[in-house]
């Protein structure tokens, strides 16, 4: 009898030890999958146009194409973004950052945030935002596209309903705070990091220079998106064209 047990436990054993490497196999085939197919689900960003950015010849600017087109920027003309602000009024003003005034806006039905920089037409402006633009993820706020017209450079993104982390941790908006439990704390903070870490990614990395709470957004879902990926470089990039040769932005650097 204890024979026909051992002989039982020795196969149920051996079932279970199969079981385990079945098991593992799956898991090990499954992350390898996801893996490949991460450059599909983060969206396109061709390296070789941040090298010709950085050497000050990008490539142009795309037109006639869809609001929500994955790649490229679009360019508005002035008249669209003054009547989707109703004229730049100080009643859709919703911020201010390091590229200048955040306006909310209504774009062809589609609820923007339009951002405006004083600043003469430059080239080193287009092929930035057309770069920036074909960066997309999941935790990245979208670029969607572009203006200069009339002494400003204007930037178009996707909107947030939700506003800044800043306002929720801080109450520092005009919309009341939500308050956040631990468990979404954790959820946003792991957003941001992937966000960040899918810019440094890149090759070449873009590094964001100015990450803080007030430039992580959340949508209606608390799903954290970084934004101003970029504009901190942009901005430089633009500046150093002038003929001052010298950066206004304040850029955030680590204390080491």
């Amino acid at each position: 009898m204890s024979k026909i047990a051992t002989i039982v436990g020795g196969a149920a054993g051996a079932l279970v030890f199969i079981a385990i490497l079945l098991v593992g196999f799956f898991w090990f085939y499954k992350s390898c999958k996801n893996f490949s197919n991460r450059t599909s689900e983060t969206g396109s960003s061709d390296p070789s146009a941040l090298m010709e950015w950085n050497r000050g010849a990008g490539p142009g600017s795309t037109s006639g194409q869809s609001l929500f087109e994955p790649q490229g920027a679009r360019q508005f003309i002035l008249e669209e973004l003054e009547q989707a602000t109703k004229q730049f009024s100080d009643s859709n003003l919703i911020g201010c950052g390091s590229f200048g005034p955040v306006y909310k806006g209504l774009l062809r039905d589609i609820v923007v945030a339009i951002k405006r920089h004083p600043g003469s037409p430059r080239q080193e402006f287009v092929a930035g935002v057309t770069y920036l633009s074909e960066i997309r993820h999941r935790n990245l706020v979208s670029l969607l596209g572009y203006c200069q017209d009339s002494g400003s450079q204007m930037l178009v993104y996707e909107y947030l309903p939700n506003g800044s982390m800043c306002n929720h941790l801080y109450d520092t908006g005009r919309e009341a705070p939500t308050r956040l439990e631990f468990k979404q704390r954790l959820s946003i903070a792991l957003g941001a990091a992937r966000g960040l870490c899918h810019l440094h990614s890149l090759r070449p990395p873009l590094i964001h220079k100015n990450f803080k709470t007030a430039n992580v957004l959340v949508d209606e879902d608390f799903i954290a998106k970084v934004a101003d990926a970029g504009v901190s470089t942009l901005l430089e990039k633009t500046e150093e064209a002038g003929p001052s040769h010298a950066s206004s932005v304040n850029v955030f650097k680590d204390p080491e």
